[in-house]
């Protein structure tokens, strides 16, 4: 499997991003981010490494325009929060971040508890500019702010029996009002294979935009996975657990005839109840941004689709 590093990383800020991953562990503009507490206050503030942010990565499939900031923190899916879109960038602001760890457990032989601090040390930090695609039909195009999860997938050290990895979500009912709703089974949890999780595609994400996670976007870490639908990009992960038997994700357990593990993004399977040959960018439009194809595997194919070599993708939706 060879992807070309101009598809996935801006060379500018590769250049930077020991700098970065500095500002991450030591502070910017006067304010530690090393100390958690103060993290909620630099949401805002643009990392100084990241002073040149690119609307596009030249020569790539993302050359189209960036969803505005406003737009891709102000319409979120995050039921923990509501179930309207805007409901997450309301309510988000209340969930306490400080301190966060993620468990590891299962079938790896070097389980334990990872401080959020050693995770954002494990990797040096790289801009990704991928699309992100609703099931709804609408999708963004953001710079995400990570490293492959498989860097830290390869630290655990899975056992052979491993097949799966399951991602278990924050559920803080004091906090998330949404937790009171039972559209779904509480707390969120989503899966990928293995394979799937080790594609250098899947992104441990903890900033976007030049910034740290904001809380309605899954701070203070989350997933990223760019060719499958929104909802497979777990958000504030507390707990990764390594399996051998398929894992059922949240949406699985609350409609299986509408959400299955895969969820790639196939144009060619459509939704129960919709559609899934089109699409509208959000890109400052509106309701009103024309509609798209939908590509397939979200425009990865390139890059996925051996993954799924053999695999009936009509029936393992």
């Amino acid at each position: 499997m060879t992807i070309n590093s101009s598809e996935i990383t801006s060379q500018s800020f590769y250049a930077e991003r020991r700098q970065y991953l500095k500002w991450l562990a030591g502070g910017a503009a006067g304010a530690g981010l090393g100390v958690w507490a103060q993290r909620e206050a630099l949401a805002g503030v643009p990392a100084p490494a990241l002073a040149h942010v690119p609307s596009a990565l030249p020569g790539t499939r993302t050359m189209e325009k960036l969803t505005p900031y406003e737009d891709a923190t102000g319409y979120n899916n995050f039921y923990e929060f509501g179930l309207d879109k805007a409901d997450p960038a309301r309510y988000a602001q209340e969930l306490p971040i400080d301190p966060w760890s993620v468990e590891v457990e299962g079938l790896v032989r070097k389980p334990g508890r990872w401080a959020l601090e050693d995770l954002l040390k494990l990797s040096p930090m790289e801009e990704r500019i991928y699309r992100l695609r609703c099931v709804e039909g609408w999708s963004m195009v953001i710079p995400w702010i990570g490293y492959s999860l498989a860097e830290l997938i390869r630290r655990v050290e899975p056992m052979g029996s491993a097949k799966f990895v399951e991602f278990v979500t924050v559920a803080d009912a004091q906090h998330m009002r949404g937790l009171k709703s039972r559209v779904l089974q509480w707390p969120y949890t989503e899966g990928l294979r293995l394979d799937e999780a080790m594609h250098p595609l899947t992104l441990l994400s903890f900033g976007m935009y030049g910034r740290v996670l904001p809380k309605q976007s899954g701070a203070p870490l989350r997933l990223v996975v760019p060719w499958k639908y929104g909802f497979k990009s777990a958000k504030s992960i507390v707990k990764i657990r390594f399996v051998e038997q398929m894992p059922q994700s949240a949406w699985m357990k609350s409609a299986p005839q509408e959400y299955g593990f895969y969820s790639n993004v196939n144009p060619e399977v459509p939704h129960r109840r919709w559609s899934q040959a089109t699409e509208r960018r959000l890109d400052g439009g509106g309701i009103f941004a024309p509609k798209r194809k939908t590509l397939m595997f979200n425009g990865y194919a390139d890059q996925v689709a051996q993954l799924y070599s053999g695999l009936d993708l009509q029936r393992n939706f």
